[in-house]
């Protein structure tokens, strides 16, 4: 593939990740807003009822009751964070994974099957979303803010990328093998056997990595924490299922383009031209 051809698939994944990005957030704001906003509610709750003053008989050596801490004022107010925040954040975030994705369209084209442009892109968005999103999801599952131990959000960060990278690898890896074992067994059974293998590995990862126990309090309104993560799933799920059909169209077309470009270049001229 011409790099001329990769630059024009890399502009339009971003554009379609841009028109996806936009879908993920109205979906994210109507959906996901509620049970961030109960989330906070929650933990505003049970800030408050920590820093209540004890009462006067049970008052510390200095006899009175402990003055009530100033409230930090926010950098940026709760109207800007579930708004212009959260459609900055998710369209960003559609732009670069709308590019990474058309990168590794470019390179699953004609390399897993003799499928058009389209259904590698609808195959490339789908994987994507297994891959960077669903395995680890299952593993480390998303937690409304403010509600885990501050102490370990770094380790719990680290465990998270940590199992993207491993899914990822893991995703390539059962490619790889699939490409191998298909002149044996056949694209089917090769098929199965390479799925098997990452549902295998995957396992074993699970096992191995710890569990992030802290992360969300006991405490917590269990019914709050599912709503959040199914919108969650609600928001990745739209993004990548509009990524996958918007740039499925808009990279049939340009690679259409360009293969009609060349037919015409190569071509040979009729002999009336020549005189």
């Amino acid at each position: 593939m011409y790099a001329s051809t990769v630059r024009g698939l890399l502009v339009r994944g971003m554009l379609a990740g841009l028109i996806a990005g936009l879908f993920a957030f109205a979906v994210a704001y109507v959906v996901g807003e509620p049970p961030v906003r109960g989330s906070i509610a929650v933990e505003e709750a049970a800030a408050a009822k920590e820093a209540a003053p004890a009462p006067a008989g049970h008052a510390g050596h200095g006899g009175g009751a402990p003055a009530a801490a100033e409230e930090e004022e926010e950098l940026v107010s709760r109207p800007v964070q579930s708004t212009v925040g959260l459609a900055t954040g998710v369209l960003v975030y559609g732009v670069a994974l709308g590019g990474i994705a058309s990168l590794a369209f470019s390179f699953a084209l004609g390399r897993v099957g003799r499928f058009s442009p389209r259904a590698t892109a609808a195959l490339t968005a789908g994987g994507a979303f297994t891959l960077v999103y669903l395995v680890p999801f299952l593993k480390y599952p998303a937690t409304p803010p403010a509600v885990g131990n501050p102490d370990t959000i770094g380790q719990r960060t680290t465990l998270f990328f940590l199992m993207i990278l491993l899914s990822v690898l893991l995703g390539v890896g059962a490619i790889v093998l699939g490409r191998r074992l298909a002149p044996r067994l056949g694209n089917w059974n090769a098929a199965l056997a390479a799925g098997a293998g990452f549902v295998v590995a995957t396992g074993l990862a699970f096992l191995v990595l710890p569990d992030n126990t802290d992360a969300v309090k006991a405490e917590f309104p269990a019914a709050l924490l599912w709503d959040f993560r199914v919108a969650s799933i609600a928001v990745q799920l739209v993004l990548w299922a509009v990524f996958g059909i918007v740039f499925g169209v808009l990279a049939q077309r340009l690679l259409a383009q360009r293969s009609g470009a060349a037919a015409e270049t190569a071509a040979p001229r009729p002999a009336s031209a020549l005189v």
